[in-house]
């Protein structure tokens, strides 16, 4: 039995694909990082700096975490800050799903959003989010997690990168994932790296924004990654290769994922498994290529990703 919402954090399954890889492709397989409590790898980040904070002191019983987030990061942080005893104070944007600002209400953080062009994720907007919640966290008692300069969550992907080496017994050749903050990206490649020097690590960003590849900054729909800056925590040095994905692409594979694999992931996890899919058909039926579905669909249901609702 578990006496905590946080003991359920991590350990998520691997799974093979089997409908949407061709024939004498490398192997592909997802992790499945919706088996985390709210349904994302954003837990294994917050669980991190939550408690880094709290051992070294700039947290302090009762205090309020503040942080800038399109939704999975902040469900994140108010569940582990209700385990822990501390109180959320988020802060957002119309520009994301409406299911994860619920979310993030139901688990009782308080939210403040700021208007988007249009739902429209720009450079401009996210560093509004992040100049927004630096201020608040100025207060008395408020502590900013500071998601995209913040190294304890290299930490937290650390256990991922040393899941899928186990769940693979080693046998990995290859892994992809895209990037938001780059931390799940660095943190997860630098374990793996520890393992072994002879893994490629593939980053991908939507190609809409590809700025990692030296292209321009651009409106993005994929929620969660391509920020259209170079984020703080990127290591370009750590990346064998980029692969820019189209916003329509990453969003129509979703939806094949739904409904030919039977696994509910958004954009996102879309954009990896196409990334993935391009390196497995040059690497050749003896590799294995690793990749994340990020999250649950369920938080993208009234998107566009989906349109449900």
């Amino acid at each position: 039995m578990h006496q905590s919402v946080i003991e359920l954090i991590g350990n998520t399954p691997l799974i093979q694909l089997r409908k949407v890889v061709s024939p004498h492709h490398a192997r592909v397989l997802v992790k499945l990082e919706a088996a985390n409590p709210t349904g994302s790898m954003k837990d294994r980040a917050a669980l991190a700096i939550i408690r880094c904070a709290a051992e070294d002191g700039r947290l302090e019983p009762g205090d309020t975490i503040v942080e800038c987030t399109s939704g999975s990061t902040g469900t994140s942080l108010a569940s582990v800050a209700i385990a822990l005893g501390y109180k959320c104070l988020l802060v957002s944007s119309d520009a994301f799903s409406s299911e994860k600002l619920d979310h993030m209400r139901a688990l009782g953080a308080e939210l403040q959003l700021i208007k988007s062009d249009n739902k429209n994720i720009t450079s401009e907007l996210v560093e509004k989010l992040i100049e927004t919640s630096r201020q608040l966290s100025l207060k008395p008692g408020h502590f900013w997690a500071d998601q995209f300069n913040n190294t304890d969550v290299l930490k937290g992907y650390a256990k991922l990168g040393d899941e899928i080496w186990e769940q693979t017994g080693g046998n990995v050749t290859a892994f992809v994932q895209a990037v938001g903050t780059s931390g799940s990206l660095r943190g997860t490649a630098e374990s793996l790296r520890r393992h072994t020097s002879d893994i490629r690590i593939v980053a991908v960003e939507p190609a809409e924004s590809a700025v990692l590849s030296g292209g321009p900054s651009g409106d993005n729909h994929i929620e969660g990654i391509g920020m259209g800056f170079v984020v703080p925590l990127w290591r370009p040095d750590i990346v064998d290769e980029i692969i820019p994905v189209p916003v329509a692409d990453a969003m129509s594979m979703a939806r094949r994922l739904a409904r030919e694999e039977g696994l509910f992931g958004g954009a996102s996890s879309g954009a990896n498994v196409v990334a993935a899919l391009k390196l497995a058909e040059r690497l050749g039926p003896d590799a294995t290529v690793v990749t994340l579905m990020c999250d649950t669909g369920i938080k993208y249901l009234s998107t566009e990703v989906y349109g449900l609702h």
